[in-house]
């Protein structure tokens, strides 16, 4: 890679594993809507906002790659993003208890000669869940800031019964596929 990188994102655990990668970047907070476009699928949306967090810094880096990216959680079509508050998180964990959902993390790398957007679907298994475990789950405060109210890195990790797919998609970012873009498209 030519050009330097930089990540759109507030994230700490995206800019943990873009340091996987071997390179040096910059963290640049994006400053783009939200929003999700129910008009579009899941994966759209997600894509849509990925998007438009890259282009929000990419205005200002225009001689970088500008990595921008946001994670949702999906369960029976019902989009569970990051808990409002301790009672929104419970209620959360209650509806993943003893079942499969997808995370969906999208994905845009933009430079000024080339635009990739992607995203990738993880499905996650939890155990059932005790009313006890909630509580004491979300009494650390960890769920407060996820997508879907835990951290598969985190004191989560111990709900989960089964992953099929990325795990460092759960976490945040595709850092693997980030990679072969960036390896396989000039940047």
């Amino acid at each position: 890679m030519h050009k330097k990188l930089v990540l759109a994102s507030q994230s700490p655990r995206r800019r943990e594993l873009v340091t996987k990668l071997g390179v040096a970047f910059n963290v640049v907070s994006p400053t783009s809507d939200e929003t999700l476009d129910s008009s579009l699928t899941v994966e759209g949306q997600i894509e849509k906002i990925s998007e438009e967090k890259a282009l929000s810094v990419f205005e200002n880096y225009q001689d970088c790659v500008v990595l921008g990216s946001d994670t949702v959680v999906v369960l029976n079509g019902e989009v569970l993003g990051k808990p409002k508050n301790e009672e929104d998180a419970k209620d959360t964990l209650m509806k993943l208890s003893g079942s499969k959902h997808d995370v969906i993390t999208g994905v845009c790398l933009v430079s000024s000669e080339c635009k990739r957007v992607f995203s990738v679907k993880t499905e996650v298994e939890f155990f059932e869940l005790t009313e006890a475990e909630i509580d004491a789950y979300v009494a650390t405060k960890e769920p407060l800031d996820k997508a879907g109210s835990y951290s598969i890195q985190g004191f989560g990790s111990v709900f989960v019964k089964e992953i099929v797919g990325d795990f460092y998609s759960v976490m945040g970012l595709p850092i693997s596929r980030v990679n072969q873009e960036l390896i396989h498209n000039e940047w």
